[in-house]
């Protein structure tokens, strides 16, 4: 595989992650403050806003690898009305523009708590057609493997089980943080906390649930398509046949680390310790399996007529 196509793994998997992430991140604000205050959803969120922007920032750039020539998404970006391409960038610069805005104005408790809210819901459309636009990208006619209504799932599905698993990292590490430097009042934290890692955990099961569905699905719909399909189906299970299962043992360990975390009690110092090293280890399985799987999505692909 070329630098080009590890470029697209980073890009697509950092930019889905970042998108992701946001959605989760209100979520979860708008339940710890009906659940407890502003205050305490403030405390538990507001570090976690340091983990998206790093991610989409270092997805941009790598976005830039594949294109060649860095100059070329300055062009690219001129037909937004008739190019995938272009509505990608377009919405990968909103979305990273207003996403930065509201963390600044949420830090800097900049405006009213509604505009903050509605540059936040702005930015989250933006990341939403940045997934789309992502899927359009990959779906042409000349290529069977990624013209099939799988390719948007795996997307959004990779945008929700990365997003909700990179936050319950940060909202774990955001807890034991406050528990090193001694702040009192911790307990609103660790409810709201495990409140939110139960919620997290649900909609992980779900989308790997939803996965383990689909993955069979497209796997057949390959083998009884055109000849080029059926080629990228046999490629999954013969010659990458590895690196599928290796996905799949991953993200169920994952998964199976998050539906523990789910039935976690309240306790003491090392209870809560153990829980945020499974939380971290949750994420890191299911990181490593979904890039796997990106590298199957771009492995794959035979072109039609080539």
């Amino acid at each position: 595989m070329e630098v080009r196509e590890w470029a697209l793994i980073l890009f697509t998997i950092l930019a889905q992650m970042s998108v992701g992430s946001f959605w989760v991140l209100g979520v979860v604000h708008y339940y710890a403050k009906r659940k407890a205050n502003e205050e305490e959803a403030d405390r538990l969120s507001d570090r976690a806003l340091l983990v998206i922007g790093p991610l989409m920032i270092l997805g941009l750039l790598a976005s830039l690898f594949h294109l060649g020539d860095p100059l070329s998404a300055f062009q690219a970006v001129t037909n937004v009305s008739s190019s995938w391409l272009s509505r990608e960038i377009l919405f990968g610069v909103l979305f990273a523009i207003l996403g930065g805005l509201f963390a600044i104005m949420q830090w800097r408790k900049w405006g009213s708590f509604m505009l903050r809210n509605v540059v936040a819901i702005l930015a989250g459309i933006a990341g939403l057609f940045l997934v789309i636009s992502m899927s359009g990208v990959y779906m042409l006619p000349t290529q069977p493997a990624w013209n099939t209504v799988a390719t948007p799932i795996f997307f959004l599905a990779t945008t929700l089980l990365l997003g909700s698993l990179a936050m319950g990292t940060a909202f774990a590490a955001n807890y034991l943080y406050l528990k090193r430097k001694g702040e009192e009042g911790l307990e609103a934290q660790l409810d709201l906390l495990r409140g939110s890692l139960r919620g997290i955990s649900v909609t992980a099961l779900v989308v790997l649930g939803i996965q383990l569905i689909v993955s069979p699905l497209y796997i057949a719909a390959l083998s009884a398509g055109v000849p080029e399909a059926q080629e990228s189906a046999s490629m999954l299970v013969d010659d990458y046949v590895t690196i599928f299962v290796l996905r799949l043992v991953l993200s169920l360990i994952g998964a199976g680390l998050f539906a523990i975390v789910l039935y976690q009690g309240a306790g003491g110092e090392a209870k809560d310790r153990t829980m945020a090293y499974m939380v971290y280890g949750a994420f890191a399985l299911v990181l490593v399996a979904e890039v796997l799987g990106r590298y199957l999505f771009y492995a794959i692909q035979v072109p039609v007529g080539i």
